[in-house]
């Protein structure tokens, strides 16, 4: 097969799986026109249609589902072998690609591969800010990051750091001339700030724990955010309530500029792990970033 026909395989199965000429075209470096101006070649040759496109949306048809079931497999393994290569090289190499949250990624794993990278200059880290509990099988990530009750049982995990806490913060600009709450459900009486969780479209409910029985509270406020460090700056605004990780919210508990509430009502929940598929082979590279991450605690 010519390399042209093998770079227009690649190209249409990148699309496929992406839906979105968008996304492939940002993964690749290159313009949205060119990979699809190659998809449409690569149509022609073979005298099927591969693509349904729309102006929001792109996803295969039978013929382009066929294809992407019988090659793409094929060009995964050949990734695979090109890895499995990279163990005999005298330095470790290859992309690692990680989902994982802002937070999760500032304090937990950015700190300890700040170094590693330094260390192995050949090894590229590919890293995606998700709220969402990723597929990481089928959206292509080698690893995801999350809470240790929330991995999948045919998931290997790693601890990467200790148990976490979160805490009820608030301006005294906001709480001045309000009541304390002195119980989670009064938390419905004032202004919050929520934090929307893409995976199921809605409101995270704020957890707590109360001689030993969860207690879950959906409040109500002015702001919605999709990341915790947006909800932080809000609370530091004085705009309500905030449920944040105690780390995060630390510093400013120590200056005075939020105050703590409800702290005998915020459980411990066991600490976030990496997690990746059991079936994976570990490449010298992975099994090097996976140490790094180790929690040693």
């Amino acid at each position: 097969m010519e390399r042209q026909n093998i770079n227009d395989l690649t190209v249409f199965l990148l699309v496929a799986r992406e839906r979105s000429f968008t996304k492939a075209a940002a993964k690749l470096g290159v313009s949205q026109s060119a990979l699809s101006h190659t998809v449409r070649q690569l149509e022609e040759r073979l005298g099927v249609r591969l693509l349904t496109r729309t102006t929001r949306s792109v996803s295969p048809t039978e013929a382009g589902e066929r294809m992407l079931i019988s090659i793409g497999p094929l060009f995964d393994e050949i990734g695979m072998a090109i890895d499995e290569l990279n163990a005999l090289r005298e330095r470790p190499a290859g992309t690692i690609r990680l989902t994982a949250g802002d937070y999760q990624i500032q304090h937990y794993i950015w700190p300890k591969l700040r170094g590693f990278l330094h260390q192995y200059p050949d090894i590229r880290l590919e890293l995606d800010v998700n709220y969402g509990l990723q597929d990481i099988v089928s959206d292509r990530y080698d690893a995801g990051v999350r809470f240790g009750e929330q991995i999948a049982k045919d998931m290997i995990s790693v601890r990467i750091g200790p148990d976490v806490r979160f805490a009820v913060v608030a301006a005294q600009s906001y709480f001045a001339s309000r009541d304390i709450p002195a119980h989670p459900k009064e938390l419905t009486l004032h202004r919050c700030i929520n934090l929307r969780l893409p995976t199921y479209g809605g409101l995270y409910a704020w957890e707590f724990e109360e001689d030993g029985r969860e207690i879950k509270v959906r409040v109500d406020g002015q702001l919605v955010f999709n990341t915790i460090y947006n909800v932080l700056e809000a609370a530091l605004d004085g705009f309500g309530f905030a449920y944040v990780p105690e780390d995060i919210a630390r510093p400013y508990l120590e200056t005075g500029r939020l105050n703590r509430f409800l702290e005998d009502y915020s459980p411990y929940w066991e600490g976030f792990h990496l997690y990746y598929p059991s079936r994976r082979q570990s490449s010298p590279a992975f099994s090097l970033l996976v140490n790094a991450l180790r929690h040693s605690g």
